[in-house]
């Protein structure tokens, strides 16, 4: 969080088209919807997969069905030689950049450029030795746990704590692309804190921003979303991703849900504290002379709230009033002993 507020995280991943001046433009924009972060993904396809056309290296199940890992990685990629003057961009726009590496040539490349957190995605949560290494350079860790189980999570929690680092943010994320809203199951995110003693967040494939305010509502402290500057240029992530308007939309939901939550307190707001004119109180509601008794007949618990407290109603019951007093005025203890 920055100044207690969420850390919003606009994931650019495969939506530049190819082209570093879309890449540097959609920067400009995450600057533009309020989001406190861009982040990449550092890899090429031969750190990812290798080039085959064997069943078990062709996509099933989701919206890159019959795709070859290979060539999607080989599509969707952020070239190494971009990574400079993407961070230089964002740093120019006062946007925090990082990365996703995906194998330990990444984390060198990101170190020499001074990465300042590391994401670990959720299908490499199960890659131990790369988490070591990510780990072993002091930085930040935030982790998506997509397709982890309780003994994965943990296990990549106890790789980090053994390598001596401590500062990490674990994030509930459903990795179906677009994720259903019924799959979120943000209660988890909650459980991930009292589990693992971890700060938590979301990283979010669904569509809209119901999700997110969702999870700050409950606690997130990072919340991560794809982006991008036009869905027209397409790509493989184009389809669960969000454009200018749509990201600038979640952010402000954001940012008011934030604001709604505010800070466990008994205290009035001054308008609060006006507004107590509008409760109720003891009011003369027939006029009443000097040495008569109060009843029932003649004063009510009603609005306006000015008059005398209704919990001394019962007490004031048959007191006798010391000066003529009439219908309208407030109640008060100068009218009578108690």
């Amino acid at each position: 969080m920055i100044n207690n507020k969420v850390f919003i995280i606009a994931e650019l991943s495969a939506n530049h088209g190819g082209d570093i001046e879309i890449a540097k433009e959609t920067i400009r924009a995450a600057k533009r919807t309020g989001a406190n972060a861009i982040k990449l993904q550092t890899y090429k396809a031969e750190t990812m997969t290798i080039n085959s056309n064997k069943d078990d290296f062709v996509i099933k199940g989701t919206i890159w069905e019959g795709r070859n890992l290979y060539k999607l990685y080989e599509e969707a990629y952020t070239p190494w030689d971009w990574h400079a003057e993407l961070f230089h961009t964002a740093k120019k726009e006062g946007l925090v950049c990082f990365s996703s590496p995906f194998d330990k040539t990444a984390v060198d490349l990101l170190e020499s450029l001074n990465n300042p957190i590391y994401k670990i995605a959720s299908f490499e949560i199960t890659d131990i030795p790369l988490i070591k290494y990510i780990a072993s350079k002091g930085k930040p860790i935030i982790m998506s746990t997509g397709i982890a189980e309780y003994d994965d999570i943990d296990l990549a929690i106890k790789t980090c704590r053994e390598a001596g680092n401590n500062d990490i943010t674990v994030l509930k994320c459903t990795s179906s692309y677009p994720a259903p809203v019924e799959e979120a199951n943000l209660l988890t995110m909650q459980r991930f804190a009292k589990d693992f003693n971890v700060k938590v967040g979301l990283s979010d494939h669904t569509l809209g921003n119901t999700v997110p305010v969702v999870a700050t509502a409950l606690g997130a402290t990072v919340i991560e979303k794809h982006f991008i500057l036009n869905k027209a240029i397409g790509g493989p992530d184009a389809s669960f991703s969000l454009d200018e308007k749509e990201f600038t939309e979640m952010v402000i939901a954001v940012r008011k849900a934030e604001d709604a939550l505010g800070q466990e307190s008994y205290e009035l707001t001054e308008k609060q504290k006006s507004g107590k004119a509008f409760s109720r109180s003891l009011y003369i509601v027939k006029d009443i002379k000097k040495g008569e008794v109060i009843t029932e007949k003649n004063i009510k618990s009603i609005r306006p709230g000015f008059g005398l407290h209704p919990k001394y109603y019962d007490k004031v019951l048959g007191k006798t009033i010391n000066k003529d007093v009439f219908k309208g005025e407030r109640l008060s203890t100068d009218m009578f002993s108690l």
